[in-house]
């Protein structure tokens, strides 16, 4: 299979004999691949996951980004007018409203996201739970990394299960990380972080790595998924650098098995513990005005959003059914393997009519 893999489940290494190819018990899960132009060679048929009042949501954002563009173009057209329009002056201002228009939409959608926030209607689509059940579902959490630091990269696992552990929800969750480490020492310091980890978590815990990185992280999720993905009714995915919340990760799953016509939701990562002077700058913006941000865009996206690659919930039958990428025909760049990965499997999955929801009503997710 082209992979080096562990699996720790209170089995002797002697008993089962080679511990390289250590794995948990695969459960395969077809993933076809899909085509860009034809329709999904799987639909389990079209789902109710709109908002009933989302055109009237689209309106409002275009009524004001044309009202203000309008406002901001007058000054600039009456001064061009008085002595005629040059070729020239024609270009600039084409260029120029091109870009306020776009500051206009998104200045809109973040003041539509601060009344959503002031009125409380940030989980009005999706009703998340305050303090949610214990899981009727078995979720994985998946931690993909390539050359990472495997002691920070473990340590973020170790709170979200900590937290996990804490709220009684462990048993529901396996944690899978899946490297695709190319460097031998890299991969020596995870299989040793891995050890340490495992021998304290309260979640079952697996690590993998493959030595043929075959479309990169796109890749990774779907060899997993092809794989493993038949036992689990959810899959977290993170970032190696990205971490959540235990209560953040039940309110999650609480939703998508209320919500059983949404294939995904994403939740808004914040930034934290930033050292450079423009990570800091970053971090400093994201929490001024981040959530204002992403709660008008997810008001108005409805459950058309898009996927970030991260910090999000996926119905793994659903992805595995629709949101298997194609090879694109023809020489780099534009051929070969789909590199923007995460917003193609999320308009697959939309095309399919699973809802694909953004969030700003979580906190937790870094």
């Amino acid at each position: 299979m082209g992979d080096f893999a562990i699996r720790f489940d209170g089995t002797s290494p002697d008993a089962v004999g080679d511990p390289l190819v250590w794995l948990p018990e695969e459960t395969p899960l077809a993933m076809p691949r899909q085509s860009l132009e034809a329709a999904p060679l799987s639909n389990d048929g079209a789902r109710a996951t709109r908002p009933a009042d989302l055109v009237v949501r689209r309106l409002a954002l275009l009524t004001g980004t044309v009202f203000l563009t309008f406002c901001v173009a007058i000054a600039p057209v009456i001064l061009y007018a008085r002595h005629g329009f040059s070729a020239l002056e024609v270009i600039g201002l084409t260029i120029f409203l091109l870009l306020v228009t776009a500051i206009s939409c998104w200045f809109t959608s973040a003041a539509i996201g601060l009344w959503v926030l002031m009125t409380g209607r940030e989980q009005e689509d999706l009703s998340f739970a305050a303090h949610p059940p214990a899981p009727r579902t078995r979720t994985a959490i998946l931690m993909p990394m390539y050359n990472e630091d495997a002691s920070a990269v473990f340590g973020r696992l170790a709170a979200l299960d900590a937290s996990l552990a804490r709220l009684g929800a462990a048993e529901h969750f396996d944690i899978f990380v899946l490297s695709d480490s190319t460097k031998l020492e890299t991969a020596a310091a995870e299989a040793a972080a891995y050890v340490g980890f495992r021998s304290q978590a309260a979640c079952r815990a697996f690590y993998r790595r493959r030595t043929a990185n075959t479309e990169h992280k796109a890749g990774n999720i779907s060899e997993w998924t092809r794989r493993f993905g038949g036992a689990y009714d959810f899959m977290i995915v993170l970032d190696a650098d990205s971490g959540m919340a235990g209560e953040t990760v039940l309110r999650l799953v609480d939703a998508m098995e209320r919500n059983t016509g949404v294939g995904l939701i994403q939740t808004t990562p914040t930034i934290i513990k930033a050292s450079t002077l423009f990570a800091r700058v970053s971090q400093f913006s994201v929490r001024l005005y981040g959530r204002v941000a992403a709660a008008g865009l997810a008001y108005w996206s409805g459950s058309d959003a898009s996927y970030w690659g991260h910090n999000a919930i996926i119905r793994v039958k659903a992805f595995a059914a629709c949101a298997g990428l194609p090879i694109l025909p023809g020489a780099k760049p534009f051929g070969g393997n789909v590199l923007s990965h995460d917003v193609v499997e999320a308009a697959m999955l939309r095309r399919a009519g699973w809802g694909v929801n953004d969030t700003a009503a979580l906190e937790g997710s870094t």
